[in-house]
């Protein structure tokens, strides 16, 4: 197969390059060249702008592809010009939309691919449902080969799940509070990039993957108290958590309460028979206990990684002073 991805070296991407490239896919790149991570070895890079129309068309030349997979399309306007730009030159057009675009709160668990998709919560995932309906109708009117995928959150050796990062397990070793949103108990569903591969690749030249959306996220659940003491662990120390509603967090920066209220303060756990069905070797293997590790591992193999972010450390400071002071003496 010829393969185009609108990106490829970001956190979910880069796995799924590898793969494709591994399984002896002929697989072309097109993008900026500005991400931190290499472009992988056997990929043809085409130089260029996803974003901007003239760019693009200029790098693409009259190629055309069995399947394209935009990664960095945010929002239905990006969807509009990926269409033109891809109608007649590709077999399979995939979409990563994301799962945070399900009802949120869901009213029933597990989500499966036919729950609702409502989040009044937080404009990114309002922009992905729009994105999936302008694909949807194109599908309808004229029968334009679209795949949508959701990813849950997934993350690679770089990435640490919760809102602070590095922060945070630097608060960790130095025996310091964290917070933790809500009172820790609710379940989230967390994917290493490595395992999300294995089913996005599958999709790929997939003929029963045309006109579906399928999420692709692990059947580990984890609730977010196992999930810092996991990362507490791996860092060598202690989780002394202390736990703060949802609503509060917005109050004192609605960046943190838009991914909180729209994302993150939900049990979010998936039903994944669909994903199995359409690619029957996709399974997860890497358990967050060993992720945990791998990210780690990699913050403490270079000092120039572990930036601590003296705002969010001030804030947390504050908040914390304020829970401290509203507990009865």
């Amino acid at each position: 197969m010829k393969v185009l991805f609108i990106g490829g070296t970001g956190v979910i991407s880069s796995a799924c390059s590898k793969l494709a490239l591994e399984r002896g896919i002929e697989l072309y790149l097109l993008n900026r060249g500005q991400s931190v991570r290499p472009t992988p070895a056997g990929a043809r890079v085409l130089r260029g702008d996803g974003r901007d129309l003239q760019s693009a068309r200029a790098a693409l030349g009259d190629l055309a592809f069995d399947a394209v997979v935009d990664w960095i399309a945010f929002t239905p306007e990006h969807v509009e010009a990926d269409l033109n730009l891809f109608r007649g030159r590709t077999r399979q057009y995939v979409f990563i939309s994301s799962a945070s675009a399900y009802q949120t709160p869901p009213a029933s668990l597990p989500v499966t691919e036919s729950t609702v998709l409502d989040n009044p919560f937080w404009q990114y995932s309002r922009n992905k449902i729009a994105g999936e309906e302008r694909l949807v109708r194109a599908y309808r009117e004229e029968k334009y080969p679209i795949t949508i995928v959701r990813p849950s959150h997934t993350y690679d050796c770089t990435l640490l799940p919760m809102d602070g990062g590095w922060t945070v397990v630097d608060r960790m070793r130095r025996g310091q509070q964290v917070i933790v949103h809500g009172d820790g108990t609710s379940l989230w569903t967390l994917t290493h990039h490595a395992d999300f591969a294995r089913g996005l690749v599958g999709l790929l030249g997939n003929s029963h993957a045309i006109g579906e959306a399928v999420h692709i996220t692990s059947d580990e659940w984890l609730t977010w108290n196992q999930i810092f003491e996991i990362i507490a662990r791996a860092a060598g120390a202690e989780a002394r958590l202390v736990h703060v509603p949802s609503d509060v967090l917005a109050a004192y920066d609605p960046n943190w309460g838009a991914g909180l209220l729209g994302d993150k303060a939900h049990s979010m756990v998936f039903d994944n028979r669909k994903i199995k069905r359409l690619v029957p070797d996709f399974v997860c293997r890497i358990p967050f206990s060993r992720g945990a590790e791998e990210i780690l591992a990699w913050y403490d193999a270079d000092p120039a990684r572990r930036k601590v972010n003296e705002d969010f450390n001030r804030l947390c400071d504050r908040i914390l002073a304020a829970c401290e002071s509203c507990r009865p003496k």
